[in-house]
């Protein structure tokens, strides 16, 4: 077979007998089911061609569809001329294309003896002169349709196809130059005359016989005939046209896309917006970062002058005594110098001998009044010892919470009132709980729950508090329902076990700094005390941070506690640790159960912030899920829904214990400490949701508490004040020694009421009976708004206690009795270094050794300045 050009391939030569037989496949139902059934069309005009090759008319299938489309064009452009009156369309081809394309019935074409079977569809004189007889098709398509879904798809044909050339047909004669076709052409040029758009259809006004066989008409005649005849409808065409342009504007998809560009034009100045904003901002933060490394520079060079000067006056010292000074300013006898220069690298410093070591024995808040003043301590006549006990036992925490709730900062109704950051509460996931707490699984209402339940709680819950803490604490083995008890808080728990596991006089060992609340706790019910172990800032011994708790440090306040005589019956572990936000490792659990074990101690691990560990680069780990408890029957552990949920206001506590005895004697108190039947049911199904505690609350949760303790310790890196930087909780334990005009607990008291009077709301170390004065907690849980205003008014009060201080250091420049500062660590940022060197003149060898000592310990100086580099 050869191949055509581009001018066969467009298929614009056909003679009437072989449109006549190409409309009367493609106006089969079936044809056109297939064609509106399929996105693309060409297998169906390529089978068209088959058949109609079989018929003897040699066609592609792109010659097919390119006259079907020009068909329909024409048959559009005579429909939509509304001049034209009905009669007027007298193209051969109109009515057979009407027909199919609005849905008229279809026609089937008989023998030329029969003509046509549905009506005459073609014109008589056309149809006469055909002598070929058209057999009924048989077609390969499936099922027809109803007429009204025919619709036909044209394409434009590639040019790179090709076609393939015709072979001889049978026999097929067509008689040209008959009168009645002689009679439809005059009708064609007197039409063309008149205002009618027929004058621009195809008329067959010569034919030639095509080697074929066909008669197909003269192209060029019939260009001669159309550039001869005039074209009246030209005006008519458009003028339609134009009504169509100016209709095109009212068209609904015009508007819709006049919507769309509308939009995208918004959105993009949206993001231009939103573009510059993020740019401001990045400006911002760079600015910070500079401010923050000049604060830095600055403290460095200051650091350096410090240690330099009080090296001169070393060697000063030591010079007047070599030359015979007085024997004051002499070394010490037995001081080896050498080892006086490896004790200035190493981390052995001396201890702050006016405040208590660790293994102080804690005086009842009863004796020491707590924070009420002595003249406010008055016996009541209506209240017991007791009674009058509890009535004065509060502190600076009490004192606060009760200013704050007469005066509670609000944006709308009060804007200048006192905001809290105190109070240990995290106030970022109120969305999430109040939205999953009033579903309509929360809401039920049973006779079970209205009734009085077992003292332990519901079983149900129960149950479920076993699974949730065998999951999240990743406990060997199953916990069991039997051991878990149900009370309204942590709080009752601290107040049930101190009163089952101590007789009155007797105590509890615990690590300071610590929540204060637990002072409450268990000395107003059970009359139990608490023995302190203090920790402090500074690095010594086997020490690797500050406020590290160690076994030796609760050795030594259970040892000096025994010889005052008093009883030690159990120890009380916050972790994670409350203020300080410590995380204890498994080797550090380990060593303290141990320690508890060899002294038959019962252990109350306290896990209240277990799930508020909002940084994957620290790791908690749970008494419940250690592989083997070293005392399993003296460790009880006790969990709440306050703070890990943002429920503070829900009060719901748990205790875990494998300690039957135990277990029974707190349920006994249960009474007094019940929660009721629908907070039961509420919880149980909070703790039951495991999917949304994972992949929705958990999220959003530590995500938010780390973009506030990421706001908040920048804040105090701004201001050069020194923290311990950790990554659980609510809470940063801040040192604001330097703003003390001296190292004393009252000094801290009024620092603490300057920032009241000023409308924040901390909590200063007394109430955490911390040793060392001048640390603060803040709590950074809260919204953005509320931790912006009170960061500039922590600010405010800082900046003013600085000038104050420096105001009277020029006055008296060299009287100083300023503390030690924090040691610095990695975790430990900010350092203060505001203590000025003592004057030469009253100041001895050892004193400044240890200024030496303290100075180096508190930066990476040396680390920084080593022998290599100064060569």
């Amino acid at each position: 077979m050869d191949f055509r050009g581009k001018k066969y391939e467009r298929g614009s030569n056909w003679s009437d007998p072989e449109v006549v037989e190409l409309l009367q496949l493609w106006a089969d139902e079936s044809v056109q089911l297939e064609l509106e059934s399929c996105l693309r069309n060409q297998h169906v005009f390529n089978r068209i061609a088959e058949v109609l090759r079989e018929k003897g008319i040699h066609r592609t299938g792109d010659q097919c569809r390119e006259k079907i489309k020009k068909m329909k064009l024409e048959y559009r452009r005579i429909k939509d001329n509304s001049k034209a009156p009905r009669g007027g369309r007298t193209w051969k081809f109109y009515d057979v294309m009407d027909r199919v394309l609005n849905s008229r019935p279809a026609l089937a074409y008989g023998p030329m003896g029969g003509g046509l079977m549905a009506g005459q569809v073609l014109p008589g004189g056309v149809m006469d002169g055909y002598h070929h007889q058209f057999a009924a098709p048989i077609l390969p398509f499936g099922h027809s349709q109803h007429p009204e879904l025919m619709e036909i798809k044209c394409e434009e044909v590639n040019s790179d196809e090709h076609c393939l050339s015709p072979e001889p047909p049978a026999a097929v004669s067509y008689q040209q130059g008959c009168p009645e076709e002689h009679e439809i052409e005059r009708a064609f040029l007197e039409r063309a005359q008149n205002d009618s758009p027929i004058s621009r259809v195809e008329i067959p006004i010569e034919t030639s016989v095509s080697p074929s066989g066909f008669s197909e008409p003269s192209m060029a005649n019939s260009s001669r005939m159309q550039n001869a005849v005039p074209r009246p409808g030209f005006s008519t065409l458009h003028r339609l046209r134009k009504k169509r342009k100016s209709q095109r504007v009212k068209d609904p998809l015009d508007e819709l896309l006049l919507k769309t560009l509308t939009s995208q034009r918004a959105m993009e100045e949206r993001f231009l917006q939103m573009e510059e904003r993020r740019f401001q901002r990045d400006l911002d933060v760079e600015e910070r970062r500079m401010q923050l490394e000049q604060r830095r520079f600055e403290l460095e060079r200051e650091h350096e002058f410090r240690m330099f000067s009080v090296f001169a006056q070393m060697l000063s010292i030591l010079k007047r005594s070599h030359g015979g000074a007085s024997p004051s300013l002499a070394m010490p006898p037995g001081l080896d110098f050498s080892q006086t220069l490896s004790e200035l690298t190493g981390r052995v410093g001396r201890g702050d001998e006016r405040w208590p070591r660790a293994g102080g024995l804690a005086v009842s808040r009863g004796d020491m009044c707590g924070f009420c003043p002595p003249e406010e301590f008055r016996r009541s006549p209506y209240l017991s010892a007791r009674g009058n006990v509890a009535n004065i036992f509060r502190g600076s925490d009490e004192e606060g919470y009760k200013a704050y709730h007469a005066d509670k900062y609000d944006e709308d109704t009060n804007p200048n009132g006192i905001i809290n950051f105190g109070t240990s509460e995290n106030k970022l996931c109120f969305d999430l709980m109040s939205k999953r707490l009033t579903q309509a699984d929360m809401n039920l209402m049973e006779p079970l729950l209205l009734q009085y339940p077992d003292w332990k709680g519901h079983m149900f819950l129960r149950e479920e508090v076993a699974r949730f803490l065998t999951y999240y604490c990743k406990a060997p083995a199953p916990l069991k329902a039997e051991n878990v008890i149900v009370l309204n808080g942590c709080g009752s728990l601290f107040s049930a076990l101190a009163t089952v596991l101590c007789d009155p006089g007797e105590a509890v060992l615990i690590a300071t700094p610590f929540y204060g609340g637990i002072t409450q706790s268990v000395f107003l019910y059970g009359n139990v005390k608490l023995v302190y172990a203090y920790l402090d800032s500074k690095i010594t011994g086997t020490s690797t941070r500050p406020f590290q708790l160690t076994v030796e440090k609760l050795e030594k306040a259970l040892q000096d506690a025994q010889a005052e005589g008093v009883t030690v019956r159990a120890l009380i572990l916050l972790n994670p640790q409350n203020p300080l936000g410590d995380i204890y490792s498994l080797s550090e659990l380990r060593d303290y159960l141990e320690f508890a074990k060899r002294h038959e101690l019962h252990v109350i691990v306290d896990e209240i912030y277990m799930l508020s560990v909002f940084d994957e680069s620290a790791t908690f780990h749970s008494v419940l899920g250690m592989d083997r408890l070293p005392d399993p029957q003296r460790t009880h552990v006790m969990w709440g829904i306050s703070k890990d949920f943002a429920v503070s206001g829900i009060r719901f506590g748990t205790l875990y214990t494998e300690n039957q005895d135990v277990a029974n004697a707190v349920a006994s108190l249960c009474y007094f400490h019940g929660v009721c039947g629908p907070v039961q049911h509420k919880v149980a199904q909070l703790l039951r949701d495991r999917e949304w505690i994972n992949q929705v609350y958990l999220r959003a949760n530590h995500a938010r508490l780390k973009a506030a303790h990421t706001y908040v310790t920048d804040e105090l890196k701004t201001l050069g004040v020194p923290f311990l930087n950790r990554n659980a909780g609510f809470f940063v334990w801040i040192d604001f020694r330097k703003y003390l005009r001296t190292g004393t607990f009252e000094e801290e008291m009024l620092l603490w009421r300057r920032f009241l009077d000023n409308k924040v709301l901390l909590s200063c170390g007394k109430a955490f009976e911390c040793s060392e004065p001048g640390w603060f907690r803040i709590i950074f849980a809260d919204k953005t708004h509320r931790l912006q205003l009170g960061m500039q008014r922590i600010r405010k009060v800082l900046e003013e206690r600085e000038q104050e201080i420096l105001s009277e250091e020029k006055e008296q420049p060299c009287q100083s009795d300023q503390d030690g500062k924090a040691d610095s660590t990695d975790e430990v940022i900010f350092v203060s270094h505001h203590q000025e060197s003592p004057c030469a003149g009253n100041s001895n060898l050892s004193d400044l050794i240890g200024l030496l000592q303290q100075q180096m310990r508190s930066s990476d100086w040396l680390q920084k300045n080593t022998a290599e580099q100064l060569a």
